[in-house]
Formats: structure tokens, sequence, C-alpha cells
């Protein structure tokens, strides 16, 4: 399957980035305050009694704005999935035929950067390990 990534397409992919974006941003809404919080609905107090909600200033009647954000993407992931882009099927694919056309460059490269490496290990071993201790000279008179 082409333009898949672990065997699910880009469209799971979307749907899991906009409810992840939904929950960030209802986290966010329910500890917001002042407009972000009511969303448009200025006479919220007005009418909230007509809702059977209380207009207690914690009764969480502003917060209203979380739900709409909740519905949207609600709506938003309902239209993905009822109106889907593929066929249920996928199509059938072409086999494609590998070649390595710079096979034996790799391999040259590869015994190159070789040398390189036990020629640094060599010189390491030789400057840093197995450094010699010079025996400091006794003071004669």
């Amino acid at each position: 399957m082409a333009g898949t990534v672990l065997g699910v397409g880009a469209g799971v992919f979307l749907l899991a980035l906009l409810w992840v974006l939904v929950l960030l941003l209802c986290v966010l809404l329910s500890r917001a305050s002042g407009i972000a919080r009511n969303l448009g609905l200025p006479g919220i107090n007005r009418n909230a009694s007509s809702w059977g909600l209380s207009k207690k200033k914690g009764s969480g009647l502003k917060r209203f704005s979380v739900v709409f954000v909740f519905l949207g993407a609600l709506i938003v992931t309902s239209v993905l999935l009822l109106f889907p882009r593929a066929g249920e099927a996928p199509a059938p694919e072409v086999e494609v035929k590998i070649v390595d056309s710079f096979f034996i460059g790799r391999y040259v490269l590869l015994a190159f950067l070789t040398a390189v490496f036990l020629g640094g290990v060599f010189l390491v071993l030789i400057h840093h390990v197995l450094e010699p201790i010079y025996a400091k000279p006794l003071r004669s008179y």
C-alpha cells in the first residue's frame, strides 16, 4: 500500500492529530477566562434560567466553548469518516524491481571507512593507551 505508515493511511493520523488538538484546546479553554471562555455568547447569564442552569459564578456556565469545540471536532470526524476519498479495496500494486547500481562503489567506500577506522583505533592505542611512563632521573651529586 502506497502512502501508508504502520499499515494505516494519512486519514488515521489526521484524525489523531485533530483529536489531540481538540483535547488540548478543551483543556486550555476550560482554564481560560473572559471572552475565550464565552466563545461569543454574551447573553449567556441572561438566558441561564431558561436553560435550567444556575447563575452562580463557579457553576461552569461559561464553559460552553468546550462543548462547541468538541461538537465541531465530532462533525469534522464524521465528515471524514463518512466521505472517504479512496475506495474500500486498495489498488493493485505493480511489482517494482530494485537494482543497486552503486554496489561496487558502496563496498569501496565501506573498505575505505573501515581502513580509516582501524587506523584511528591503532593511533589511539599507541598514543593514549600504551603511552610509555618514563622514570624520573635521579639526582646525583
